[in-house]
């Protein structure tokens, strides 16, 4: 079996993807292994099933909200490859000097808030909130003490006092958080 995925990228595509993303060649081909890897029909994109064929995802108890972020751009229920990348470089780590805008602070966090904005509305309710810590936490904390985890977060980052979180009191919250770090995944090269 030879290395198909290097023979089915152009130049041009390595490079477009590298201006988009901050990936570099090597790793835009190694990622391209991997997509086609998961392509199990060889159709060039990825359907939710495959991504929750992926171990490490299935087993994490945000997967369904993950996948759901791949396909947030997708019109048809399918990613291409150029989706993907976008998706994972936000994961990028973020350089000094080479600003990338999917990798910048700013996106870090708004993908993040998306996972608990789960109806997709720009706020997170209290029962989003407690829908995502039922998935992270399961039956480890009581009901009631998710309730007051979930009702004590919302008052103390809801600054316009509606009883939602905003994109902006999300920004806040975690202000003093190293989301730079905490939302990085090193790609080999």
């Amino acid at each position: 079996m030879g290395n198909k995925s290097s023979l089915l990228l152009r130049e041009e595509e390595i490079a477009q993807i590298h201006e988009e993303t901050g990936f570099t060649p090597n790793q835009i081909e190694r990622l391209y292994s991997r997509f086609t890897s998961l392509d199990r029909n060889d159709c060039g994109t990825l359907s939710r099933e495959d991504f929750l064929r992926i171990p490490e995802l299935a087993i994490n108890p945000l997967c369904e909200r993950i996948v759901h972020s791949f396909f947030a751009d997708s019109n048809d229920d399918r990613v291409n490859f150029r989706q993907f990348t976008r998706v994972l470089a936000h994961f990028r780590p973020i350089k000094p000097n080479k600003e990338n805008r999917l990798n910048s602070r700013e996106e870090k966090l708004r993908f993040a808030f998306k996972m608990y904005d789960l109806d997709d509305d720009e706020t997170i309710s209290r029962d989003e909130l407690l829908n995502i810590l039922q998935m992270m936490v399961g039956a480890n904390i009581s009901q009631d003490q998710l309730n007051s985890i979930a009702e004590r977060t919302i008052v103390e980052a809801d600054t316009v006092g509606v009883g939602k979180i905003s994109f902006d009191d999300f920004c806040r919250a975690l202000e003093r958080t190293e989301v730079e770090q905490k939302m990085s995944i090193r790609f080999l090269n």
